[in-house]
């Protein structure tokens, strides 16, 4: 990768969903971590490998989407206590600067719009490469990470432990790894 010209990476990109990642850990009951994804999403990059800065992104996931392994868990975060997916059923990103931190890391920062509140949020990415794949397609590769404190989004339910703390943490982890296709 350390010949590779970023310029001929510039160009609109969609996201491969079908090889792509969005993801969440939680603290649940203050001793462990629960992991879930989002299994319907659609996005798409536009890269600038001569001026990383004026790259952007955007993302859509739709929110009835949620998979964290347990069907009950899954309705639950469905519902009004959560995400009220029948009223927001989309949850979005709209990048609004970006940047590169040296190497392979960069730095995009955007809108994020949960239960129609929008808040910063910022993500760290690590360019993984690009690669033109078996059926001629030029793919790019980025895994991502961020953090939030889901209650300024208005997400606070919650429920009290008898040995105190709370059953879910207000800090959200995020994880990306992004596949995305340059569109012909």
């Amino acid at each position: 990768m350390a010949n590779l010209d970023l310029s001929a990476l510039t160009g609109e990109y969609t996201i491969d969903t079908a090889h792509s990642t969005i993801g969440f850990t939680v603290r649940h009951a203050m001793v462990t971590n629960v992991k879930g994804k989002f299994l319907d999403f659609s996005g798409s990059l536009q890269l600038d490998g001569g001026d990383p800065s004026a790259s952007t992104a955007s993302i859509d996931v739709k929110m009835d989407s949620i998979d964290t392994g347990s069907a009950d868990r899954d309705g639950h975060l469905k519902s009004a206590d959560f995400f009220k997916a029948e009223e927001f059923p989309t949850m979005t990103f709209r990048s609004t600067s970006a940047e590169s931190l040296g190497g392979d890391d960069y730095r995009i920062t955007g809108d994020l719009t949960i239960l129609g509140t929008t808040k910063p949020l910022t993500i760290d990415l690590e360019f993984n490469g690009a690669a033109k794949d078996p059926f001629g397609n030029e793919r790019v590769g980025f895994e991502g990470k961020a953090e939030l404190l889901r209650s300024e989004w208005g997400l606070t339910w919650n429920a009290a432990l008898e040995t105190g703390g709370v059953l879910v943490s207000d800090k959200i982890k995020l994880n990306f790894d992004i596949s995305a296709i340059r569109n012909a």
